[in-house]
């Protein structure tokens, strides 16, 4: 029987009231804490965000996953014992990472937490994500229960092996002996691969040792601190605090206390920071209390200073009893990731994963620190980091994920936050399970046909890994006839609504084809006569979103009054790409725009810029970022001739977003009933159907805090029919999630598979990004009941 805390007990788990009014127990010398013990697969030490998609992910692929969690909830700092909001390379959408929201189980909690949460409630982020987990019948999940010892195998060598871990739960006195062949390390401090002698390191490594420019000087600290969080709230009355004797009471020690305002509180004052100094392992509790006493002291002063009467109302709602940590112990993997990784976009053959924050250093002295509260050093995109940073270099059966993956202290610091530790975990998950098949060692599979393999199977559950397509050949679609009852061909974004202000320099990302750029039609407002630049952006690559080489431009004068003006570009280009049609800023024009979402189509604006410093190593870009919804609208226009965005052949090229092109059939908006339809020569078997949908790659879905403008992506198809021959498979209603699966109870043998799109959730055409059939109806990378006869030829424990 699974222990009682894998999953949410049923009434039929409940057990009966004991009879017996009262237990006597004699007394002994001494007793022992009642013991379990756990054989699995895969043991994850650490429940925070890495963690849980990392369990998650290895037991959907048929593994037993024991999970093993110090704290009374999951999550980490996305939980809500320390409230920060999940983010990765979307970089609240501030940079010019688009579509760049990490995939697969991340991406499935994300969009889950959105529908569910639009307005940012911590708890109920918690609810989600520990549903996600219990869900998986795969998963034991031991809460409160701190892992405290190792177990080293005896390999006859001088290898080292982990052979099993040692937890105990406080909240049921109760400990756990747990063995399994592979461990995957996400407690964030490293506990794991400390106490099995994995080598680490903690601190900043020298700029001469990798050539890293942005390495930070001792004046400046060479470790990032913790942050602790409030929540404040209006109770409608006058609201008298009394501080707490440890309250800091001179907050002229705080340079930036001038900046406090009473309408910001929770994540919004991260930069309540410090302990880059001490040791943030052994010391937080040090830390933890030094930074209550600047919490209450901050909300003294908001309160008692005199300063603030806008204060009166409010309470301090909420105060974290955990610090949020940004570092501490860095494992040493196969490879070492860089700055020069991170800011060159390295390409690595054994690409799995993806980050794109910017790299994001703090002084460590932080909030008594003279110095601004972060420094951020963006790369041109998203880049991709590989599976050697995922594997410790001399415990070799230990996993990496989260914020102790292989990295210098600098690429650390855009590695660190929590969606690209996530997407890591799933990998290095995927990875675990593969070795499991395979009875092999987590380094064998950089053998280039298993690491090849690893890739697909990570791009078939959805986790993007840039400049890589699916390449399957199991997927019976690749070789059927792919039509649809219409597709979307660019000629035309209706105006509607209020015109948009050229108060700042706008944009629309575009999917071109190769050849002649087209001619484009404007609508614009003008007030006064003037002139109207346009230029016509790319960046180096067909995906690359920085448009820093002019392809074409013109500047058209204009007179007063509403009107339609061409713009002639007399441009081409040599391949399809993304480009960006830019309106440079003129405060006599504005231009109408179109209340029509569509897929792969983004509104931008001239954001600001990155001035080059060499010194640090810092690229010069200009951030041209995407404007929020509402107020985030496509620019109206016309193309002559019209281009072609959405043609159906999308659905079988292996990319599951847009990247270089719009990868997605897109129905015309005017089709009634936008079906797709896939027709083998021959009949096929078919068990199982997957499907992916648009969920607004470019949306950054911050799970707390930040409030969003719809609970579904308005992009996403929302009901939708499966037929094989004409019998209905599947008739779906309600759907906002980025995926869906279809596994037959009996496969259907058929020469036809049609999808038929019968809503969307806003004004948007249909799209679909794959369809994906296979005759396999349940595919798990571990499936063979003798697994442990192909463990055993590894030599594993």
């Amino acid at each position: 029987m699974r222990h009682s805390q894998g999953r949410l007990p049923n009434r039929t788990d409940v057990p009966e009231p004991r009879a017996e009014r009262l237990a006597v127990v004699a007394a002994q010398d001494r007793r022992e804490y009642t013991t379990q013990t756990h054989d699995a697969d895969l043991v994850v030490v650490g429940g925070g965000l890495a963690g849980s998609c990392a369990a998650i992910t290895a037991a959907r692929a048929g593994m037993r996953v024991v999970l093993v969690q110090d704290r009374p909830v999951l999550g980490g700092n996305s939980s809500s014992e320390v409230r920060l909001w999940i983010l990765g390379a979307t970089a609240h959408m501030g940079n010019n990472n688009r579509f760049a929201r990490e995939g697969g189980v991340v991406d499935e909690v994300l969009v889950e937490n959105t529908y569910r949460n639009r307005d940012g409630n911590p708890v109920i982020f918690d609810t989600i994500l520990l549903e996600k987990v219990v869900e998986e019948p795969g998963i034991t999940l031991l809460l409160n229960t701190a892992m405290v010892d190792v177990e080293m195998a005896d390999t006859g060598d001088e290898t080292h092996r982990i052979a099993g871990v040692t937890a105990f739960c406080s909240q049921n006195s109760t400990r756990y002996e747990i063995t399994a062949p592979y461990f995957l390390d996400a407690s964030g401090d490293g506990a794991l691969g400390f106490l099995a002698g994995a080598a680490f390191r903690m601190g900043a490594e020298a700029s001469a040792e990798f050539g890293e420019k942005f390495a930070p000087t001792d004046d400046y600290g060479h470790l990032l601190g913790h942050s602790i969080y409030f929540y404040s709230k209006d109770v409608g009355h006058p609201v008298r605090f009394t501080p707490p004797s440890y309250a800091l009471a001179d907050l002229s020690e705080i340079p930036r206390a001038r900046s406090f305002a009473t309408n910001v509180d929770g994540c919004r004052l991260w930069w309540i920071e410090w302990g880059g100094r001490l040791d943030t392992v052994h010391e937080t509790e040090t830390i933890k209390w030094r930074l209550w006493q600047v919490v209450y002291g901050v909300w003294n002063h908001l309160k008692n200073s005199g300063e603030f009467p806008d204060a009166e109302n409010l309470t301090l709602e909420w105060v974290g009893t955990i610090p949020g940590k940004r570092e501490s112990r860095r494992f040493e993997g196969l490879h070492m990731l860089r700055q020069d990784d991170v800011l060159d976009q390295t390409q690595h053959a054994d690409a799995v994963a993806f980050g794109g924050w910017s790299i994001d250093l703090h002084p460590a002295d932080g909030v008594f620190s003279e110095k601004p509260g972060s420094n951020h050093l963006h790369a041109r995109g998203t880049y991709q980091i590989p599976y050697r940073c995922l594997v410790s270099r001399d415990v070799d059966n230990l996993f990496l994920a989260g914020r102790i993956i292989s990295a210098s202290h600098v690429a650390f610091g855009s590695t660190r936050v929590m969606a690209t530790g996530a997407h890591g975990g799933q990998a290095a998950a995927t990875a675990a399970a593969l070795c499991l098949r395979e009875g092999l060692l987590p380094a064998q599979l950089l053998a280039p046909d298993l690491m090849a393999e690893l890739q697909r199977e990570l791009l078939r559950t959805g986790q993007h890994i840039p400049q890589h397509a699916l390449d399957d050949p199991d997927d019976l679609g690749r070789s059927a006839r792919i039509t649809a009852s219409s597709e979307y061909v660019l000629g035309s974004l209706a105006a509607a609504g209020a015109p948009v202000a050229l108060d700042v320099d706008r944009g629309q990302l575009l999917p071109l084809e190769a050849g002649p750029v087209p001619q484009v039609g404007l609508r614009v407002d003008v007030a006064a006569p003037t002139t109207l630049r346009v230029q016509l952006r790319r960046g180096a690559r067909a995906d690359d979103y920085t448009p820093d080489q002019v392809v074409g431009e013109c500047a058209i004068d204009l007179e007063p009054g509403e009107q339609l003006v061409k713009v002639d570009l007399d441009a081409e280009l040599d391949e399809p790409a993304y480009v960006v049609l830019c309106l440079l800023a003129n405060p006599d024009v504005a231009v109408h725009a179109s209340d029509l979402v569509v897929t792969g189509l983004v509104p931008l604006r001239h954001g600001g810029d990155q001035v080059a410093d060499d010194r640090i190593g810092q690229p010069g870009l200009e951030f041209w970022t995407p404007v929020r919804r509402p107020a985030g609208r496509n620019i109206a226009l016309t193309l002559d001739p019209p281009v072609r965005l959405g043609p159906p052949a999308a659905v079988s090229n292996g990319v599951d977003r847009p990247s270089g092109s719009g990868n997605a059939w897109i129905a015309a908006p005017d089709d009634p009933t936008p079906t797709l339809r896939l027709t083998w020569d021959e009949p096929q078997v078919v068990g199982r159907v997957e499907l992916r949908f648009d969920t607004d790659f470019d949306h950054a879905m911050e799970s707390v805090l930040y409030t969003h403008p719809e609970d579904a992506m308005p992009q996403c198809v929302s009901a939708f029919t499966v037929r094989a021959d004409g019998r209905v498979l599947a008739e779906v209603e309600d759907h906002h999630q980025s995926a869906y699966r279809l596994v037959l109870d009996t496969p259907v043998t058929t020469s036809d598979l049609t999808v038929e799109v019968r809503g969307v959730h806003g004004n948007a055409p249909a799209s679909l990004f794959a369809v994906r059939c296979y005759s396999d109806p349940d595919h798990r990378i571990v499936r063979d009941p003798g697994r442990e006869t192909a463990i055993a030829t590894a030599g594993l424990p």
